[in-house]
């Protein structure tokens, strides 16, 4: 079965346009920054946010065709892991997962059986009677997903899966979703801010601003060959897009880079902060790229430091902290800034 959803909301000022296919053991992770629509596009999934123009269809079943059709939440064969879990207080572990079979007109004993058997399929058999109170961030997702899958629903929907967690448990919590989805044969869309749960979890990022889709593709496509902002801020690279003639590229803010491999008519231009070499003085050598800047800004990333550049190609460098210290660099800093031709990637716009 493939799910089909073409996505119309407006609500006030605000319009969601996206169309999405989303194919058996696919896992799909929706991307963008906040106000971009992907939590209106997940509750619009579920029957939780009817559409007001497009269609939702699971193969020949019509889930939401405004004006006439709509198929409530509790009626479309879909599960829900909300980003705060939404697990019920009152219930141990094991009626949790239950809720959902139970929910859905299945006797006491068998949905109790089923749920204790997803219970041991996350690894949390020895956790049945435990209130939501008791357990862990990573314990309370797992017991989330396995209410989502107990009723073997034919699209599973994750809003920020992983954002309740703290780092440490993150990781590992991370690996264990990756196994559960890996096994799951249903359709799978994630929501999330995360570039790296979207890198290792998803087989294909959907990029949305302000309501509509800017990109998609696989997670590598669309980390090598980002084309808006947000994307090249999401996996780290400096984008500029310009006008190339040869090896020459005139950017559209100004200024000029050369590429190692000729081009011709409207390119994007990609480069890593790493590539950025900052000297006190103008470079001799090797590097085919050389500009003044003028130091913006610095802040702790990760083990080095990101110093944000103003000059004719305003860009992000990353250097490490005795480099810092050997510079002297501090905003107002003037310096100069280098990069070889061959680490900048050039696509067509």
């Amino acid at each position: 079965m493939t799910v089909t959803a073409a996505l119309r909301v407006t609500r006030g000022d605000f319009s969601l346009d996206l169309d999405l296919t989303l194919m058996p053991g696919e896992v799909v992770a929706l991307l963008g920054p906040n106000g971009a629509g992907k939590t209106t596009a997940l509750r619009a999934l579920a029957g939780l946010t009817p559409l007001t123009g497009g269609s939702i269809r699971l193969d020949e079943q019509v889930w939401d065709a405004p004006p006439g059709e709509f198929v409530p939440a509790e009626h479309r064969s879909a599960g829900v892991v909300f980003q705060d879990y939404l697990l019920f207080a009152h219930l141990d572990a094991l009626d949790n997962v239950a809720f959902g079979l139970r929910a859905r007109g299945m006797r006491r004993a068998a949905a109790r059986d089923r749920a204790a058997d997803w219970l041991s399929r996350v690894g949390l058999a020895d956790y049945t009677h435990a209130r939501p109170r008791a357990l862990s961030g990573g314990q309370a997702q797992r017991v989330a997903l396995a209410r989502a899958l107990a009723v073997e629903p034919a699209l599973l929907l994750l809003d920020e899966p992983l954002a309740a967690l703290d780092a440490a448990t993150r990781v590992r919590v991370r690996s264990e979703l990756s196994r559960h989805l890996g096994e799951y044969s249903g359709h799978t869309l994630m929501v999330t801010h995360d570039p790296l749960d979207a890198m290792v979890l998803a087989d294909r990022l959907v990029i949305v601003e302000d309501g509509a889709v800017v990109q998609q593709g696989p997670p590598s496509e669309v980390a090598r060959r980002p084309r808006s902002d947000y994307v090249a801020d999401l996996v780290g690279l400096n984008l500029f897009r310009g006008t190339a003639e040869g090896t020459r590229v005139q950017l559209d803010g100004g200024g000029e880079l050369i590429v190692a491999e000729p081009a011709t008519g409207p390119v994007h231009l990609t480069f890593a902060p790493a590539a950025v070499g900052l000297h006190p003085r103008r470079p001799d050598g090797s590097p085919r790229n050389t500009w003044p800047v003028t130091v913006a800004g610095l802040e702790q990333h990760a083990h080095t430091v990101r110093v944000r550049l103003d000059g004719p190609v305003p860009a992000l460098a990353d250097i490490t902290a005795a480099t810092v210290a050997d510079l002297r660099i501090r905003p107002g800093s003037e310096l100069w800034a280098a990069l070889k031709a061959t680490e900048i990637h050039c696509y067509p716009a």
